[in-house]
């Protein structure tokens, strides 16, 4: 039998198929995606959702079998078994335009200071909680990763070792 720290094991489609009350379901990903940042659920159609330790969810885009003894497997996508389910930077990079709510768009000043891992005042008629962040690259509107609002202040999530200066 596999470690449940080491090795991933595929979600359970719904409530009923799993045995764990506090895992996650493909179900309750799709309706987190969908309900608190616009994201259509067949936008996830061509992946299956992956889970290794506590909470710690992967993408993958295919049909591996399960479970799965690596160290990796598609990349990390969503943090859940907390108050706040957290999506990650990487999620918010690739699946971020799919998003049509609690989408936040800075000017140059402000995502400089974003991606450099600054939190900063900001007004926001939306949502508080986690929010993607956008920003204008080469004329087109690119995801720029996980933001958190509260108190009337942004504050970046962007992990330290991909903070950057530009």
């Amino acid at each position: 039998m596999s470690d449940e720290s080491t090795s991933f094991t595929r979600l359970p489609a719904t409530a009923d198929d799993r045995e764990d009350p506090e895992r996650a379901t493909r179900a309750e990903v799709l309706d987190f995606w969908s309900e608190r940042f616009g994201v259509d659920p067949e936008t996830f159609a061509d992946y299956t959702f992956w889970e290794r330790g506590a909470g710690k969810l992967w993408i993958y885009r295919g049909e591996p079998p399960s479970p799965v003894d690596i160290e990796g497997l598609g990349m990390t996508f969503l943090r859940t078994r907390q108050e706040h389910w957290k999506p990650t930077l990487e999620a918010a990079q690739r699946f971020g335009a799919h998003a049509t709510e609690n989408v936040i768009h800075l000017d140059d000043e402000a995502a400089r200071a974003f991606v450099a891992g600054e939190d900063r005042e900001h007004d926001w008629e939306g949502d508080w909680g986690y929010l993607l962040v956008t920003h204008d690259v080469a004329g087109a509107v690119e995801p720029a990763g996980v933001g958190l609002y509260v108190y009337g202040e942004l504050r970046s999530q962007v992990p330290k070792g991909r903070r950057r200066e530009v």
